[in-house]
């Protein structure tokens, strides 16, 4: 029985996907068991990243007993700013830009630096009414919790793409005698 043309239409769309490269995106892995997470019990940023890797993260200073993290992210800055982009004739404010910077890098215990200090930056234009306010403020919101969503994701596959540290193994030299 031959298959219907929506079905060889469907089945050709999805082999010319999967023959350019594409994949869906996939749970991601990390190079690391356990990761901590500063500044500990903060909301924003540093909040989210720690809900997300639930398990995984651990505190800097463990207690008595209590193993050392892999890896510790440091967020350095969690900036967010409303800036005036747009003024109408009689200098009233039409426009804002919000903007959202984070600062971070991840460190291993010892001190070496897996990545280095890096930044992430969202930004959103926001019209401005001065009879909807409320509105506005929701709206704006909003903004600053889906700019944040997209920071933690950026972040995540960053911390995604690092690589474990290959191990060197000590190699046995064989002493030779002298002659």
């Amino acid at each position: 029985m031959p298959l219907p043309r929506r079905s060889l239409l469907a089945l050709l769309g999805v082999t010319g996907l999967g023959a350019c490269g594409f994949k869906l995106r996939a749970s991601q892995t990390f190079a690391f068991e356990t990761i901590a997470v500063t500044p500990e019990k903060s909301d924003g940023v540093p909040g989210d990243i720690a809900r997300y890797l639930g398990d995984k993260v651990r505190p800097v200073a463990p207690g008595t007993g209590g193993a050392s993290p892999d890896v510790i992210l440091d967020i350095l800055e969690d900036f967010r700013e409303k800036v005036v982009v747009g003024m109408n004739a009689s200098g009233q404010v039409r426009e804002f830009e919000l903007r959202m910077r984070v600062r971070f890098r991840l460190r291993s215990p010892k001190g070496e630096e897996l990545i280095p200090s890096s930044v992430i930056e969202q930004h959103r234009s926001i019209s401005f009414n001065e009879s909807a306010v409320l509105s506005k403020e929701t709206e704006e919101a909003l903004l600053y919790r889906d700019m944040q969503a997209d920071v933690v994701q950026q972040l995540l596959r960053r911390l995604a793409s690092v690589k474990p540290a290959a191990r060197v193994e000590p190699v046995a030299v064989p002493a030779v005698a002298p002659e």
